[in-house]
């Protein structure tokens, strides 16, 4: 059954006290403002099916383009905090593309907010079949960080065939933290009653995502990170972990399956059994010390390599 889609309040409450918001902000579309990274890669707009424009990064290979890469992030990121690894896959043959998801990131319209999971799926979908258009017989795959690998793993169910494999980067399938019992009633009472609702997202300490000090200044203090998000979202988000246990059975694609052993936020044991119910190979890396941002480990750290080795891999087949 199609989800029905809520449309948001035309105009923004003021903020109460408690940690909740009443309302989505609702704004036009505004021109790229500064992000980390700047000057690295571009940036470009995406016209989504139902009229959203999302916003998307790109880094064109330095060398012969050998496969397109194409990057969905965490709940509380955003393209910006991956400026250094997609840089380094573009040095190293691949077309790279980032997505900011829809209401995050550098898109300001209906933040935090969105009009159902699939619309998500949908959003990657329709990106992917656009570059498949240009370039039909490049591979494709698609990267899923955090949050961003439920996503990926619903996409294979979502539109079969589109991708020719997985990366699924300390992914959310299984997390460790959720919001309390308490506030989960209250999403599920806001989004019959007032979905638009603002709720903090239970991951603002940016010592839940690395280790590093340079790292964790950067979650704290960069402007584009999403906080909160609306009861609509926060249910959506539930709902898809439901959507999930049958989607695992479909991905047929190979997958890359990296966990962090020192991860705060995702189950590592629990997802290597949730990724156990794919039916395609699944090639899964545990690395010691590390925590969830993989991008946050030194610069040097093998996560990009064995990402590069492992799609090479699939290329020569």
């Amino acid at each position: 059954m199609a989800e029905r889609e809520e449309p948001l309040p035309p105009t923004p409450s003021p903020k109460k006290g408690g940690g909740e918001r009443e309302e989505a902000v609702v704004s036009s579309i505004p021109a790229p403002p500064p992000f980390l990274g700047e000057g690295v890669g571009g940036v470009g707009l995406f016209p989504a099916s139902d009229g959203y424009p999302f916003y998307f990064r790109h880094y064109p290979a330095t060398a012969p383009v050998r496969a397109r890469l194409v990057f969905v992030h965490g709940i509380r990121s955003h393209g910006g905090w991956y400026t250094r690894s997609c840089a380094a896959l573009a040095l190293a043959g691949f077309d790279v593309h980032f997505l900011d998801r829809r209401g995050s990131g550098l898109n300001t319209a209906h933040r935090g907010d969105t009009p159902g999971f699939r619309r998500l799926i949908d959003d990657v979908a329709e990106f992917v079949r656009h570059l498949r258009a240009e370039h039909a017989t490049l591979p494709v795959f698609v990267c899923g960080i955090s949050w961003g690998g439920k996503l990926a793993v619903g996409l294979p169910y979502r539109a079969p065939g589109l991708v020719d494999g997985l990366v699924l980067l300390c992914p959310g399938l299984v997390p460790k933290i959720s919001p309390p019992l308490l506030q989960r009633a209250r999403i599920a009472v806001a989004r019959v009653f007032r979905p638009w609702k603002f709720f903090p997202i239970p991951l603002n300490e940016p010592e839940l995502f690395t280790a590093s000090a340079e790292g964790r200044a950067l979650i704290d203090t960069e402007p584009h990170g999403l906080r909160e998000a609306t009861a609509r979202f926060l249910f959506n988000s539930f709902s898809l972990d439901i959507y999930l246990r049958r989607a695992a059975k479909r991905v047929t694609v190979p997958t890359l399956l990296a966990l962090a052993e020192r991860d705060r936020i995702i189950d590592n044991a629990r997802t290597v059994a949730f990724a156990a119910r794919f039916r395609g190979p699944v090639e899964t890396v545990t690395y010691p010390g590390a925590h969830h941002t993989l991008e946050f480990e030194r610069a040097d750290h093998p996560w990009l390599t064995d990402l590069v080795r492992w799609v090479d891999a699939r290329l020569a087949r």
